[in-house]
């Protein structure tokens, strides 16, 4: 048997045993693997319908942590995508509660970024507070843009 019929003879191995098909010919293997392509399309269809990635605009809104600390939050934002002026908006929010930034990495070039350690001057919120008005400014950031 030549080298190139020993190739594809494990190829059409290979692609029944990926697609669990028990056909013989090469005909039938890739007809098997067509329709295991199909089914799996309709899966990660009904997935993404699942998870309400296909059509939910709000799951493009960036993700908002807040933690306690000793004297102040950890605050931290993430967008898959840049989002233009979001940070003056979250600044101006801190500011609307009195948190001083501490310390801050952001990064605003494919995505959005922001790690914040802000220092509560009048020592009264909670991590709840200060997530309500970062999801607060995030919400009204969108509605402008």
């Amino acid at each position: 048997m030549s080298s190139r019929k020993k190739k594809k003879a494990a190829l059409y191995e290979k692609l029944r045993a990926a697609t669990n098909s028990n056909a013989m010919n090469k005909t039938s293997i890739i007809v098997d693997a067509s329709k295991y392509i199909g089914e799996l399309k309709n899966k990660v269809d009904r997935l993404n319908k699942e998870i309400g990635t296909s059509s939910a605009p709000q799951n493009s809104l960036p993700a908002v942590t807040v933690e306690n600390l000793e004297k102040g939050f950890l605050i931290n934002v993430f967008s898959e995508k840049n989002c233009p002026g979001l940070l003056v908006s979250i600044l101006e929010a801190f500011e609307e509660l009195g948190l001083e930034v501490l310390d801050a990495r952001v990064s605003c070039e494919d995505n959005f970024q922001l790690e914040a350690i802000g220092g509560d001057q009048n020592q009264g919120h909670d991590a709840q507070v200060v997530k309500q008005a970062v999801l607060q400014a995030i919400h009204n950031w969108n509605q402008g843009s």
